[in-house]
């Protein structure tokens, strides 16, 4: 048949998308068979030409899925499904009849996504032409996805009670489990590409009956849930249904992926955070017994929506709030339509601002759809009507936006598209011209949601103090850039260095990098330096300030809305130079990392440093935005989150609202916060790869068999600034275990993977550079050894093999991350090496020449002469009071076993000291001058100086150390 040219000089495609449209269509005739070429053909010549022109052109997508399954669009219009909305129950029933006829895993599979490509046909032929407005398209999108679980489900469950046989209750009721649907699919505003957040539960506990074996409940709702999994996320050679995500499950995804209807009740109550308050106005049971789903869903309510006007939200969503715009800035997100300001993210935050308030009095807001919520708070006179008819059309047009971007390539995406023909074809889509009056139009209805957003969540900024004349005249010097006028001004002002810092300032004005910045770029630093300038005559040293912050102002010359952050928060550039004024190193972090900027926005977050389960929480929700198969976002979200919060430790110790101990308690919660993240990613990468190891019944185990231990610093709680991490990794997996899945490996095998991925997550050099400097010598045998030993041969290895200074290093040994049962293994086997009754002539000996062999083999070339003292190596300093401790500890706990409950060096001296076992003031006086060691340390590493001090500095403390020395390790023979 002869192949037409699809377009006519009627036509009226945009130019851009002409060519494409043309290829498209001589692709698809090229795939059809004659009878259903020559039905396209005619389709092109009939009325709905405009129709399928605007569908093809707007979305290459549509026109592949055509081209791959020809008939799906033929038979949509001559069902009429094209023109009419389905009938409820309609799409259900026809899954529901497709799926019965499956045989197979796989051919439920292919069912699933072919169908889903047909409706996925049918819902962009009516969205982009305007046959369904919004709201049908987001409805029939849910409606899809929902049916998409239900059937998939049914057909699954009963495959596996063939296998297993039926899960009961301990009384005998069939159980079957719950999926909730939160987020978009939740409330039943889905979107074209998203992927749908799950939850998966179960009624009670119990076990299966009639099968060929029997396994408990849970473990049968684990494999009914991983098979359902992989029946709507895998992507085979018919593409994929629908991405899942289980990520805001209980305990994210360190989580068993089912659990019981008590433990979810009882994980929200105990554990629960605000952002997951969020995530639950939307829940919905969308797939089990409705009836049964309903009850849960009562029984979780009071965990969303309180009895009293919870004004606590606010704070909460102005903390997410801050969170969402500093990922805006870091990412480069303006162009995003939810995420960017203005977005649909401000939008639904303005509505959950007020659910979250009053939703547990005002029922009418315990609805999910957002539109609804704004029609609601308009009939409660909660917002105006303006205000919520602005929020309504700016809703629609994003979301409709939303459509048109992730139609044109079924992709998850929200970033407006930079190509001329996405340009077009979104313009085309939203009913526009040309993409200069959508952008436009774009512009006006985010600036209103801004504006809005800000009315009701935003904290006011801070008003500037900064002297307006002193502005303008710093305004005039920058622009004349005369070295010698710059040196008499610093001069005036109080700057030390004014002719040093007059030099460097002028070579930077001067230099290429500024020379080449655009006019927009050059205003801003024009603008931004007399604010720097002014606020810096607040700094004790300004001159040496300034040229701290150089470096930072020359790393953003390119990035220059990090000048604007900082002209537009005051308060951001009042806490910047006061930070770089205290510390050298919080300049060269910033320099070296500038989105860490973001975190001078609030200076409450700055100064406070949330405890270990707020540090899990801010991680669980960072992560919980990352694609899970994206690692090299979830490392770089690992790296940004460290050195955020090292630098609000550093920040607190600076401001004095820290001391020592807390400072070293701090960075060591943040590494076990991060190295636990890290232990869950690099654990669901093998399992996705491999499966999980399996118990000695050749089902999944529940526990993981694996832990980390954390020596030396990081064992004794004591972590600095630039402290690596000193680590050792055991597994005690059944013997001869292999994992379940479809490249299995044996368990030896998936345990050293697994600690190499554990290494490569935590060393490989990202853009934000290392998360941390892993040391792995003290395992077995040192480098020579098994990367991850079974608790076995570690055992025996400690027990007959090991040497005086690795029992020593057990001293600060503990488990930091894993598996609780081998935890516990660890902790007694710990408490067993360290009770050894041993020759204390001899364990003296080992120790001190230990001592002097890392005296010489670590103290720095000349390390203590012209009149320098180093804090670590030097005689009477740290280490020596480290090994007097860990001394202390061998000789002893055959007696006092209390002394090895603790790793860290106070609490074990603060041991010693309780049991007489040295003199209350000699143990006094050695943590006095740990503590002062320790605090000159912190000092030294936020002031970039090395562990060196002036030989008159601390003296008393250390001949308390010498003098004890003398007596512990090398006069005292009795023991």
């Amino acid at each position: 048949m002869t192949q037409v040219d699809l377009l006519r000089n009627s036509d009226t495609v945009p130019v851009a998308l002409q060519p494409g449209l043309r290829a498209r269509w001589v692709g698809l005739l090229e795939r059809c068979s004659p009878e259903q070429a020559q039905w396209y053909q005619g389709f092109a010549d009939s009325p709905a030409r405009p129709q399928l022109l605007k569908a093809m052109a707007c979305s290459p997508a549509f026109a592949d899925y055509c081209t791959r399954y020809p008939a799906m669009l033929i038979e949509l219009a001559d069902s009429g499904a094209l023109d009419q909305p389905l009938a409820a129950g309609a799409i259900d029933g026809e899954l529901a009849a497709a799926s019965a006829a499956c045989t197979n895993a796989d051919e439920l599979g292919a069912c699933l996504r072919q169908f889903r490509h047909r409706h996925w046909l049918r819902i962009v032929w009516r969205d982009i032409n305007r046959v369904a407005p919004m709201e049908a398209t987001v409805a029939d999108l849910s409606a899809l996805a929902e049916v998409c679980v239900r059937r998939a489900l049914d057909w699954l469950h009963e495959e596996l009670c063939r296998e297993w046989g039926e899960p009961q209750s301990r009384a005998g009721v069939p159980q079957r489990m719950l999926v909730i649907a939160m987020g978009k699919l939740g409330a039943g505003e889905l979107n074209l590409s998203s992927d749908i957040d799950l939850v998966f539960s179960y009624p009670e506990a119990g076990e299966t009956v009639g099968g060929p074996r029997t396994v408990d409940n849970q473990q049968f709702f684990i494999r009914l849930g991983q098979r359902l999994i992989k029946a709507l996320d895998a992507r085979t050679g018919d593409g994929f249904v629908f991405r899942v995500d289980m990520r805001l499950r209980p305990y994210g995804q360190s989580g068993p992926l089912v659990v019981s209807f008590d433990a979810l009740e009882e994980y929200y109550e105990d554990q629960g955070r605000d952002w997951e308050r969020y995530a639950l106005i939307k829940a919905r049971c969308i797939a089990g017994d409705p009836k049964v789903g309903n009850g849960l869903m009562a029984r979780l309510r009071p965990f969303v929506y309180r009895r009293y006007l919870d004004f606590s939200a606010i704070d909460s969503l102005r903390d997410m709030k801050g969170m969402i715009q500093r990922e805006v800035v870091r990412r480069s997100l303006q162009d995003n339509i939810k995420l960017g300001s203005g977005g649909i993210r401000e939008i639904e935050f303005i509505a959950q601002c007020f659910q979250l308030i009053r939703g547990g009095q005002e029922p009418e807001l315990q609805e999910r759809a957002l539109q609804t919520i704004l029609t609601n708070l308009r009939d409660m006179e909660l917002l105006p009507a303006p205000v919520v008819a602005d929020l309504q059309a700016a809703n629609v047009f994003l979301r409709n936006t939303e459509h048109a971007i992730q139609a044109w390539r079924d992709e998850q995406t929200q970033k407006l598209p930079a190509a001329e023909d996405a340009q077009a074809a979104l313009a085309w889509a939203m009913g526009f011209s040309g993409w200069d009056d959508f952008a436009e139009e774009l512009a006006r209805l985010r600036g209103r949601v801004a504006e809005h957003f800000a009315n009701v969540i935003a904290s006011p900024d801070e008003e500037t103090s900064l002297n307006k004349d002193h502005l303008n005249e710093w305004q005039a010097l920058i622009e004349d850039a005369d070295q010698e006028e710059l040196a008499a001004a610093f001069t005036a002002a109080g700057y030390d260095d004014a002719e040093e810092v007059a030099r460097r300032l002028v070579a930077l004005l001067g230099g290429a990098v500024v020379q080449r910045m655009q006019g927009s770029a050059r205003e801003r630093l024009d603008d931004f330096l007399p604010l720097l300038l002014e606020q810096l005559s607040e700094a004790e040293e300004p001159g040496r300030t300034l040229l701290r912050l150089l470096p930072l102002i020359e790393s953003v010359l390119r990035r220059t809305a990090y000048l604007v952050l900082l002209m537009e928060n005051p308060g951001a550039l009042r806490q910047l130079v006061r930070l770089c004024d205290a510390s050298p190193w919080v300049s060269r972090q910033l320099a070296a990392h500038p989105v860490l900027l973001d975190e001078l926005l609030d200076a409450r977050s700055l100064y406070s440093v949330p405890d270990k389960d707020g540090l899990h929480s801010e991680l669980r929700q960072r992560m919980l935005r990352i694609d899970e198969q994206d690692l090299e976002a979830q490392m770089e979200a690992l790296r940004y989150f460290r050195l955020a919060h090292v630098l609000r430790v550093a920040a607190s110790e600076i401001g004095g609202s820290l001391p020592l101990m807390k400072v070293s308690d701090y960075l060591t919660a943040i590494a076990e916060v991060v190295l636990e993240a890290v232990v869950d990613i690099a654990w669901q990468n093998l399992v996705e790869k491999h499966g999980a190891p399996t118990a000695t019944d050749g089902l999944p185990s529940e526990r993981r068999h694996f832990v980390v231990l954390g020596y030396g610093k990081m064992g004794g709680i004591e972590l600095g600034y630039g402290s690596d991490l000193d680590l050792v990794f055991l597994h005690d997996a059944p013997a001869g275990a292999i994992t379940d899945g479809e490249r299995p490996l044996d368990s030896n095998m998936f345990y050293t993977r697994l600690g190499q991925r554990i290494i490569h997550i935590l060393s490989a050099t990202t853009r934000l550079g290392a998360l941390y400097e892993v040391d792995m010598r003290l395992r077995p045998s040192g480098n020579s050894g098994l990367l991850v030993s079974s608790f076995s041969a570690f055992r025996d290895y400690q027990r007959g093999q090991a040497w005086t200074w690795e029992h020593q290093a057990l001293v600060r040994a503990r488990v930091v991350v894993g598996d609780e049962v081998l935890a516990a293994k660890f902790n007694e086997l710990r408490g067993e090496i360290l009770q050894i009754q041993r020759d204390q002539a001899a364990l003296r000996e080992d120790v001190v020449a230990m001592r002097e062999k890392m005296r010489q083999h670590l103290l720095p070339a000349g390390g203590e002469k012209n009149g320098k003292f180093h804090l670590k190596q030097g005689l009477g300093g740290i280490v020596d009071i480290e090994f007097m401790v860990q001394y202390a500890v061998l000789a002893w706990s055959h007696l006092h076993p209390p002394l090895h409950n603790y790793t860290d060096n106070i609490r074990i001296l603060e041991s010693l000291r309780e049991r007489g076992l040295i003199p209350e003031a000699d143990t006094q006086a050695l943590i006095d001058a740990y503590i002062a060691f320790r605090s000159e340390s912190h000092r030294a590493s936020l002031q970039e100086q090395k562990g060196l001090l002036d030989d008159t500095l601390l003296t008393a403390e250390r001949a308390n150390v010498q003098r004890l020395w003398q007596r512990l390790m090398v006069a005292d023979q009795a023991g």
